[in-house]
Formats: structure tokens, C-alpha cells, sequence
């Protein structure tokens, strides 16, 4: 067992002096250690204090410095505007003194053109006194010489009177003989050149007559509500369309119908089918319209080819090269003097054809240089040069028999015919055209005016095509935008306009509406 043991005083009073005394040095560590986190902040602090005094100054500095730039910016405003001001006031003053300069002269001038006048009016009165004084003594001479010549003629001044005025009759006989000579002369000549005037108008009457007949075609509608949807909003349909084909529609009371009026017969077609497709479609805006009437081109291309094919056949004439058909098959579309060229082919090629059966020749070869003779006229519009000279080298290109050549460029004289075929066609040719109805002077032309416009509008830069609608009285020219601007376009207009005025002779008055616009073409994938 343990015992307990006894613990004296002084231990304790030991003990206690420990304790005491590290009390005391935790008394003071703890005071150190307070001591040195208010040193510390104080530290903190001013340091804080010393940043943003720092950035206080720096802050003033800048304001400063904005303050300086600020004002001097004001005082270059005001001394730029003060020598504005003074710059105005002594333009002003420069002006007042030019007006005050020239009033003065003008008051000079009127000073000096007022003494002018002064002097000249006393000019006048003193001329005024002479004359009324001459003229005294005037009447007093002719009163002394009349007494004179009473004295020396025996006759008194009635009688003097009477002998002049017969004179003066006699004299104004003979004048009035010669004026009434020229006035004569002068009406023959004005009633020829009215006469000459009176012709050209009744010929054109004619020909506006039969053009009306001859370059339009009708397309019926299934009702009056269509031509509405064919206008468009604003007009932009028809405009699409007319420019799309070059072709003029005219929209008018008749009822259920549209005419397409244009020179250009393939043109014609081409719009007629076109609109006859859009109408059964029924869909008809303007990016529709620009597809349908290139479809229309198309199928017009391969329609004219069959043309010729068929032609070929008709006549019955061996096969000829593809291009020959095509220009073949154009010749539907081609009048002479009215007459339809492809039909005019035709029969000459089948009269080629008995005659030289008759004569014992070649009669497949005069029938083949028959229905090729009047090829040229195909492109005749397009191409310098006679239709038999570009006929002629039509077939020289594709390798024809030297008498089909020869045929097609003799049948007018211009060159001498090297085979009885030559003369056969050319033969064959004035029985076809001197038939009764088979021609009519006036279309053929007024087909050429047409072509002339189209070839003067396309003639200038940056024009893209022409078209001649209102039956010639009006060329739609459509240019290249990215080729001319607005202003070129103006210009343009009034160029084709004076060069029409210079080269040709029409009636009336011919418009030239000059069409530019820019197209951007995105597609949605």
C-alpha cells in the first residue's frame, strides 16, 4: 500500500513562484505579440494611405492633363472659328466693295448714257427744224416747177395725174405678170414635192395595213381574268415577258385574247408559245416567264430543224448537212414581198424539177439547187451582203455540187450561169414570185427598217439586245449593266437615237427606251 506522502510549504510556495512567473512571461508574450500586429496595421494602414495618396496624384495629374488638353482644344476651336468669321467678313467686305464698285460704274454709265440721250434728243429737234424747213422749201419748188411744167406741157395737173396713173396700171401689168410666173413656177414645184408627200402617206398607210396583218399573232385565254395575272403586279410580268422575247403585247378590250405584235416572226412564235404554256400552267411570275421562254427557244430550235427535214422530204432530194436544214427551216419564218420563202423554196424546186425532166437533166440536182437558192435570205438580216453571195458561201462551206452554186448565186445576174440548171432556177424563180398573189412589195421593207434598227441598237459597246416593237416605232435596247451605268445609259439612248435619225428614213417619230438592270442569283441548298 501506498502511503501518502506529506507535502511541505515551501514546495507549495515553490510551485506558486513557478506559476507566477510564467504568468508573468505569458503576461508578456501576449503583450509582445499584440504589440507587434498594431505595428502591424499601422504599417498597413499607411501604406494604404500612401497608395492612395499616390493614386489620388495620379488621378489629379490626369485630370490635369485632360483639363489642359480640353482647354486647348476649346481654344483651337474658337481661334479656328474666329479666323472662319474673320475669313466670312472679309469675303463680305471684298464683295460689298465689288458691288459698291459696280454700282458706281453703273451710275457713271447711266450719268453718261443721260447725257447721251440729252444730246441726242437735242439732235433730234434740231434735225427735226431742218427737215420741216427743207421740206418748206420743197413744197414751194414743186408748187413753182408743177406751175413750170402746166406751162410747158400744155396739160394741167389732173391731166398730168391721169397720164401717170395709166403709166403706173401699164407698169403694174408687167409686174404682176412676172410675179404670177414665179408664183407659178413656185406652186408647180410645191405641188410636186405635195404630191411626192401625199404618195409616201398614202404608202404608208398601206403598209401599217398589212403589217397589222402580217406581224401579229392572237392567243386566246380562258377567260378576262387571265390577262390581269399575264400583267402582273405593277406591270412586271408583261415587262418580263416583252423583254424575255422582244416582242410587244398589246392587252386591249378584245375579250379572251392577247396579240403579240413583233416584225421578228420566230420571235413571235416562240413568245406565242411561251405565253399559251404559262397560261396553261398557270403559274406566272416573272422568274417562271424567263424559264418558259427559254424552253420555248428550245424547242423552237428543234422544230425549225424538223422544218427542214421535211421540206428535204417534201421535194425529195437527197440528205443535206444539218446546219442547211436548220437555215432551211428558218425560211418559214421568212417572208419576200410577202411571200413565204420556205413555200417559195419549195415550189421552185418542184418547177426546177419538171422542167429539167422535161429537158432531160439532172432533175434530183435542179431540184435541189431550187429548194437552196434563196438560203442566203435565212441570215440575210444578220450578215453584210446580197442573200445570193451569202447563200452561195452557205453552200460553198458545206460542200454543194459547184452547179447547185453556181444556181444560187446567178438567179439574180450577179454572175453568169455555167449550166442550163442556172437558168432553169432563175426561171423557175420569177414564175413563182410573178404569180397572181403571190407577192406584195410593202412587207419586205418594212422587214428591213425593222432588221436596220435592231442592227443600228446593237451596233454600240455594252449592248446586250435590241428589240424593234410598236411596229418599228419604238427600239427596246437592252445593255450589259456591269458595261455601262446609268448616265452611259442616258447617253446611250440619245446616241442610237441620233444615229437612226442619221441613217434612215421612216414616218413619225421612232422611241428609243434604253432598259439596264442588275440581277443577283443565289440558290438555297
Amino acid at each position: 500500500m501506498f502511503g501518502i506522502q506529506h507535502v511541505t510549504p515551501k514546495a507549495i510556495i515553490v510551485v506558486a513562484m513557478v506559476g507566477f512567473v510564467f504568468l508573468l512571461i505569458g503576461y508578456y508574450l501576449r503583450k509582445i505579440l499584440v504589440e507587434l500586429k498594431i505595428r502591424e496595421a499601422k504599417n498597413l494602414s499607411h501604406n494604404i494611405i500612401k497608395e492612395a495618396e499616390k493614386e489620388a496624384e495620379n488621378i489629379k495629374h490626369e485630370a490635369t492633363i485632360g483639363a489642359r488638353e480640353k482647354s486647348y482644344k476649346i481654344k483651337s476651336d474658337l481661334e479656328r472659328e474666329s479666323k472662319n468669321k474673320k475669313s466670312e467678313i472679309k469675303n463680305l467686305e471684298r464683295r460689298l466693295n465689288l458691288q459698291e464698285d459696280n454700282l458706281l460704274k453703273r451710275q457713271e454709265a447711266l450719268e453718261n448714257k443721260e447725257k447721251d440721250l440729252q444730246k441726242h434728243q437735242r439732235g433730234i429737234s434740231e434735225t427735226e427744224e431742218r427737215i420741216s424747213k427743207k421740206e418748206r422749201n420743197l413744197n414751194n419748188l414743186l408748187t413753182e416747177e408743177l406751175a413750170k411744167l402746166e406751162k410747158i406741157s400744155g396739160m394741167t395737173s389732173d391731166e398730168a395725174k391721169s397720164e401717170i396713173k395709166v403709166q403706173l396700171l401699164q407698169e403694174a401689168r408687167q409686174d404682176a405678170n412676172t410675179q404670177l410666173k414665179e408664183i407659178e413656177d413656185k406652186t408647180k414645184e410645191t405641188a410636186n414635192e405635195k404630191s411626192r408627200w401625199i404618195i409616201s402617206q398614202a404608202i404608208e398607210k398601206i403598209a401599217s395595213d398589212h403589217v397589222s396583218e402580217t406581224t401579229i399573232s392572237i392567243v386566246d385565254l380562258p377567260g378576262d381574268d387571265m390577262k390581269g395575272r399575264i400583267i402582273g403586279r405593277e406591270g412586271r410580268n408583261i415587262r418580263a415577258l416583252e423583254q424575255a422575247t422582244g416582242i410587244d403585247l398589246i392587252i386591249d378590250d378584245t375579250p379572251e385574247a392577247v396579240i403579240l405584235s413583233g416584225f421578228d416572226p420566230i420571235r413571235r412564235e416562240v413568245a406565242k408559245m411561251a405565253l399559251e404554256r404559262l397560261i396553261a400552267d398557270g403559274r406566272i411570275h416573272p422568274g417562271r416567264i424567263e424559264e418558259v421562254v427559254n424552253k420555248s427557244k428550245k424547242e423552237m430550235d428543234t422544230k425549225i430543224r424538223e422544218l427542214g427535214e421535211r421540206a428535204v422530204q417534201e421535194v425529195g432530194i437527197d440528205s443535206i448537212h444539218l446546219e442547211e436544214l436548220k437555215l432551211l427551216g428558218r425560211l418559214q419564218y421568212r417572208t419576200s414581198y410577202s411571200q413565204n420563202v420556205l413555200l417559195h423554196s419549195k415550189e421552185v424546186a418542184f418547177i426546177c424539177g419538171i422542167m429539167a425532166a422535161e429537158l432531160g437533166l439532172d432533175q434530183k440536182l435542179a431540184k435541189r439547187a431550187g429548194l437552196l437558192h434563196d438560203l442566203g435570205k435565212a441570215i440575210d438580216h444578220q450578215t453584210d451582203g446580197t442573200h445570193t453571195q451569202i447563200g452561195a458561201d452557205i453552200a460553198r462551206r458545206y460542200n454543194e455540187h459547184k452547179i447547185v452554186i453556181n444556181a444560187m448565186a446567178s438567179h439574180h445576174e450577179d454572175v453568169d450561169p455555167i449550166s442550163p440548171i442556172s437558168i432553169l432556177v432563175a426561171a423557175a424563180d420569177a414564175l413563182s414570185a410573178s404569180r397572181p398573189g403571190a407577192r406584195r412589195e410593202m412587207l419586205e421593207s418594212y422587214v428591213k427598217r425593222l432588221s436596220k434598227l435592231e442592227e443600228i441598237g446593237d451596233s454600240f459597246k455594252g449592248v446586250e439586245k435590241t428589240f424593234a416593237i410598236q411596229a418599228g416605232r419604238e427600239v427596246r435596247v437592252i445593255v450589259e449593266s456591269g458595261a455601262l451605268n446609268d448616265s452611259d445609259s442616258t447617253f446611250l439612248a440619245k446616241d442610237i437615237a441620233k444615229k437612226i435619225e442619221k441613217e434612215m428614213s421612216y414616218p413619225g417619230e421612232i422611241r428609243v427606251t434604253v432598259i439596264r438592270e442588275t440581277r443577283a442569283v443565289e440558290y438555297a441548298r
